[in-house]
C-alpha cells in the first residue's frame, strides 16, 4: 500500500508504478467522519491561535519576551491548521492529488517550517525561563534580540525544508494524480527524513526536558532561605504558573506527534507496513492526532493563565455565557508604570506619615517650652 497523503515525510517515491486504481475511496458515512474530526481542528487551532495573537499584541501588557515567541508558535499552529491540514486530509481520504504542482511544493514544503518554528520557540522559551531562573544576573533577551531569533529560527526552517520543495513534482496515473517527493537516484529519502525527525523533535525536546527539570527543581524543590516576603512568593508563584503552563505545552506537542514520527521510522524499515490494506485508516488516525496539536494550545493558555483567559473573555465578550468583570476590564490595561504609581503613592503615603510625626514632634517641644516659661496653653 502506497503512503497515503504527501505530508511532509513524503513516501509515495515506494508506491509501485503499477498501482494504477484508486483503492483508497472511502464509503461516504466514514469520509463525513473524518470531515467532522478535521473541521474541528482546522476551526479551532485558526480561531484559537488568531485570538491568542490578538490577546498579545493588543494589549501592551501582554507583550513579553515569552509571549512574542508564543506569538510565533501560534502564528505556525494556525498557518499550519489553515493550510496544510485541509489540503492533507483531503489527499489522504482519496490519495488523489487535486491542487497543481505549485501547491503540491507548498504542501511538501509548509509543514516542515512550521513546525520547525513552533518547537524551536517552545525551546527559545524553556532556554529563556531557565536563564531567568537558574542565571538570573545574566542578561535577560530584548525586545529586538527576540525578534532577530525569530527571524533566525524561520531561516533555518526554510533551509532545512527547501529539499522538500525543490524535489517535489505531480505524477499522473491513469486513475489519479499523485504529489511525491522524488529524490535524485544517488539520493536517498529515508536519511533526510530521520534527520528531519531528530532536527524538529527528539533534538529540541530533549533539549527542554532537561532545562524544564532543572528549572522544576529550582521552583518547587527549594526556597530561598529567610526570604519569607508575601513579594518574593508572589514572583514564585507567578514563575511556577509559567512554567506549569509551559511544560503543558511541550508535553502536549510530545505525545501528539510521537505516533506520527514512529509511524514513518517504522515505515524507512519496513516497507512493507504500507500495502497492508488497514494502513488508510491508521494513517487518518495518526495525523489527525498531530495535526490536532495545532488546537492545544490556546485550550492550556485558558486554562493556566489568567490574563489569557481574561483576554479570551474580552474577545468572545459577545457571546451570551460569557461575563466580562470590570476588574477583567483593568487587568490587562493595568501596565508597570500604573504599578509603579501605585508603589508611588505608597511611598508617598509613608513620607506624609513621616513628616506628620515630625510636626507633632515639633509641637510638642513647644509646649514643653512654654510651660517651662510658665505660659498657659490651650489644646
Amino acid at each position: 500500500m502506497c503512503k497515503l497523503a504527501a505530508a511532509f515525510h513524503s513516501q509515495n517515491s515506494h508506491c509501485s508504478l503499477s498501482t494504477l486504481e484508486n483503492v483508497y475511496a472511502q464509503p461516504t458515512w466514514q469520509v463525513a467522519v473524518w470531515t467532522v474530526a478535521y473541521a474541528l481542528i482546522v476551526v479551532t487551532a485558526v480561531i484559537g491561535n488568531l485570538t491568542v495573537i490578538w490577546i498579545i499584541l493588543a494589549h501592551r501588557r501582554m507583550r513579553t519576551v515569552t509571549n512574542y515567541f508564543l506569538v510565533n508558535l501560534a502564528f505556525a499552529d494556525a498557518s499550519m491548521g489553515a493550510f496544510n491540514t485541509v489540503f492533507n486530509f483531503l489527499y489522504a481520504t482519496h490519495n488523489d492529488w487535486y491542487f497543481g504542482l505549485e501547491y503540491c511544493r507548498f504542501h511538501n514544503f509548509f509543514p516542515i517550517t512550521a513546525i520547525f518554528a513552533s518547537i524551536y520557540s517552545m525551546t527559545a522559551i524553556a532556554v529563556d525561563r531557565y536563564i531567568a531562573i537558574i542565571h538570573p544576573l545574566k542578561p535577560r533577551l530584548s525586545s529586538g534580540a527576540t525578534k532577530i531569533m525569530i527571524g533566525v529560527i524561520w531561516l533555518l526552517a526554510l533551509a532545512l525544508a527547501f529539499p522538500q520543495c525543490f524535489y517535489a513534482h505531480v505524477e499522473h496515473r491513469d486513475t489519479r494524480t499523485i504529489c511525491i517527493v522524488n529524490w535524485p537516484g544517488d539520493i536517498e529519502n529515508d536519511p533526510y527524513q530521520l534527520a528531519v525527525i531528530v532536527l524538529i523533535y527528539l533534538m529540541p525536546l530533549t533539549v527542554m526536558g532537561i532545562t524544564y527539570t532543572k528549572v522544576g527543581i529550582t521552583l518547587w524543590a527549594s526556597e530561598i532561605p529567610g526570604d519569607s516576603s508575601e513579594q518574593y512568593h508572589e514572583q514564585l508563584s507567578a514563575k511556577r504558573k509559567v512554567v506549569k503552563m509551559m511544560i503543558v505545552v511541550v508535553v502536549t506537542f510530545g505525545i501528539c506527534w510521537l505516533p506520527y514520527h514512529f509511524y514513518f521510522i517504522l515505515g524507512s524499515f519496513n516497507n512493507d507496513i504500507y500495502y497492508e490494506t488497514y494502513m488508510q485508516q491508521v494513517y487518518l488516525a495518526i495525523f489527525w492526532l498531530a495535526m490536532s496539536s495545532t488546537m492545544y494550545n490556546p485550550i492550556i493558555y485558558c486554562c493556566l493563565n489568567k490574563r489569557f483567559r481574561i483576554g479570551f473573555k474580552r474577545a468572545f465578550r459577545w457571546c451570551p455565557f460569557v461575563r466580562l468583570s470590570k476588574y477583567d476590564e483593568l487587568e490587562l490595561k493595568v501596565a508597570r508604570s500604573q504599578r509603579l504609581n501605585r508603589a508611588s503613592t505608597y511611598t508617598a503615603s509613608r513620607l506624609e506619615t513621616a513628616s506628620s510625626v515630625l510636626e507633632q514632634g515639633r509641637w510638642f517641644n513647644q509646649i514643653v517650652w512654654m510651660h517651662s516659661r510658665g505660659c498657659s496653653t490651650i489644646i
